[in-house]
């Protein structure tokens, strides 16, 4: 993590280490990430306290047309440097704010994890909530689906998959993990290390503390990597990045992840 704490350290960081662009991003109500950039040059003090228009209107189940506008408020505790765009970007984490009230917005998912935080306190029955999800994965080499006037279907491939064994690979060296069998094997049958470890330190280098990585039990490419537990709104964020950063890594390599828990039968 960058350690940035003030709208003024923001500033001074941006000016001190060259950074060209800053994007602000924010979790929809169904769970997903959303973001816009502008140039660093733009972003001043004024900029991070007051925040930033949008159109909430177009983000699914938030705002009516006549009635769109709502403000991005970065939080400067969340920079973190992306590490994937080709251009140097500083990211920050926001919250949704009304613009007329400057309250927060209800349906903003953050929002609602900072209230049931504060609500815990109020009762007295604890001060701090701890989470520690297992966000388990498969990574796929190809991954296709349609319907439409004349068909449907979905086609998931995987080259460790086990129903591979037969397969022309010119040559096929075996080393598929079979059904229920994939939990902790070494390379070759791990064909996923070096990935793994780069999502693993990419996800450090980003501000997420990684306990271990690992291969997991399922045949097709099921895999790991184990978060330290955190406060709830903490580890909200964190889990965005984790994805974030897992998912983009993966297509770094010619691969794609799901989170789905159970995207094949067996």
């Amino acid at each position: 993590m960058l350690n940035l704490k003030t709208p003024k350290d923001v500033v001074d960081f941006i000016k001190a280490e060259n950074v060209l662009v800053v994007d602000f991003r924010f979790m929809d109500f169904p769970g997903l990430w959303q973001h816009f950039s502008v140039p660093a040059h733009e972003v001043d003090e004024k900029t991070i306290v007051e925040g930033l228009g949008f159109d909430g209107s177009s983000i699914r189940g938030w705002k009516a047309i006549n009635e769109s506008d709502m403000l991005v408020k970065p939080v400067p505790e969340s920079a973190f440097i992306d590490p994937f765009f080709a251009h140097k970007t500083l990211v920050m984490i926001c919250n949704i704010c009304d613009p007329v009230t400057g309250e927060d917005y209800t349906r903003d998912p953050r929002n609602i994890a900072r209230k049931a935080e504060s609500y815990l306190k109020s009762t007295g029955i604890g001060d701090t909530p701890f989470f520690g999800p297992e966000a388990e994965f498969f990574i796929f080499d190809d991954v296709r689906f349609d319907q439409n006037e004349h068909s449907g279907y979905y086609f998931l491939d995987s080259i460790e998959g086990r129903w591979n064994t037969g397969r022309d690979e010119g040559p096929n060296l075996g080393y598929k993990p079979r059904y229920k069998e994939g939990y902790f094997p070494v390379p070759p049958t791990d064909s996923q290390q070096d990935l793994r470890s780069e999502m693993m330190l990419t996800l450090e280098e980003v501000g997420v503390p990684i306990e271990c990585q690992h291969h997991e039990v399922a045949t097709g490419g099921q895999a790991e990597i184990d978060m330290r537990f955190a406060p709830l709104v903490e580890m909200a964020d964190q889990l965005l990045k984790y994805k974030y950063v897992i998912k983009n890594t993966a297509k770094k390599y010619g691969k794609t992840v799901t989170f789905m828990p159970k995207p094949l039968f067996n």
